[in-house]
């Protein structure tokens, strides 16, 4: 594990690091105190609240290690360390598929970060693994599970 690195930007680092001290001072008690208190609705066997509250307790304490893991092995990416029509993570990136007018903007940033609905897609995607290191004019193709497609890079913004 000690070999995997996590690149990010600084403000991405700074989310996790927001995220977990919520989890750690916030939601951990929480979940503590539903557990304690379901433990008084009797046999635990049959409670479906105490359950559920382990359940929630599971999942917490596996996003909490998880995000440990990637600040712990953290890259600070720095987009304006290469050149500024250069695609890299942490800048956005405006390009227009072969066959389409509609321009499409997403910002590539470290998977920990990844929030397509809100146009950040991670630089492990196909998308942004066929972009990284191409300049503003450059005309890609991009393998993607979908199919290839083509695109030409209209805008690069860091």
């Amino acid at each position: 594990m000690a070999d995997k690195v996590y690149p990010m930007t600084a403000d991405g680092k700074v989310k996790l690091e927001q995220e977990l001290e919520n989890l750690k001072t916030v939601k951990r008690p929480e979940v503590i105190e539903r557990i304690k208190v379901a433990r008084g609705f009797g046999d635990l066997s049959e409670n479906s609240e105490y359950e559920s509250a382990k359940d929630e307790q599971s999942t917490l304490e596996t996003r909490i290690i998880t995000i440990e893991t990637q600040l712990r092995y953290a890259q600070i990416i720095d987009a304006n360390s290469v050149a500024a029509d250069e695609v890299s993570i942490g800048k956005k990136i405006t390009f227009v598929e072969e066959g389409d007018d509609e321009p499409e903007t997403y910002e590539i940033v470290g998977s920990a970060e990844a929030d397509a609905f809100n146009g950040k897609i991670s630089n492990d995607s196909p998308i942004a693994a066929g972009l990284i290191g191409k300049k503003v004019g450059d005309v890609v193709t991009i393998n993607t599970p979908g199919g290839d497609m083509t695109v030409k890079i209209t805008k690069v913004e860091g």
